[in-house]
């Protein structure tokens, strides 16, 4: 079992305990959330707390949008699961899996000044079929 599957069970145990809001509606035969993108949603409006300080900046490419898959520039002392907490609390979805690359800094040089840009962290997220974030609006 994965990092990420036990984060999702936490989630679901997590929904499954507690009651419903005026805005949600449970299924009484099998006792499930008939629509979780509410609490999703109702998770969205909840304090996001250092949710801004892991996801620093979309990273828009061809490839991950060709692919249906969402880019993030992330904190370098981020891991996989506080990235899907992250993505979870800011954009009231569940990330099927975070995959996580180090972007190394490119060597630059200015005449004689040389030196290196900063390196970085990016994180892939891969979302359910249907699921949608929606990063660029207008």
């Amino acid at each position: 079992m994965g990092i990420l599957d036990r984060f999702r069970k936490k989630v679901d145990k997590k929904r499954l305990e507690r009651k419903p809001g005026k805005d949600e509606v449970i299924d009484l035969v099998s006792k499930k959330e008939a629509k979780p993108k509410k609490v999703l949603a109702a998770a969205k409006k909840e304090d996001t707390g250092r949710a801004y300080h892991i996801l620093i900046r979309p990273v828009i490419t061809e490839k991950l949008t060709m692919e249906g898959k969402y880019g993030f520039r992330v904190s370098r002392d981020a891991n996989k699961v506080e990235i899907a907490k992250a993505v979870t609390k800011v954009y009231g979805v569940l990330p099927v899996a975070v995959n996580i690359v180090n972007v190394r800094g490119k060597k630059i040089r200015y005449g004689r000044t040389s030196g290196t840009t900063a390196a970085w962290k990016k994180a892939v997220v891969t979302l359910k079929k249907g699921d949608k974030i929606d990063i660029v609006e207008g």
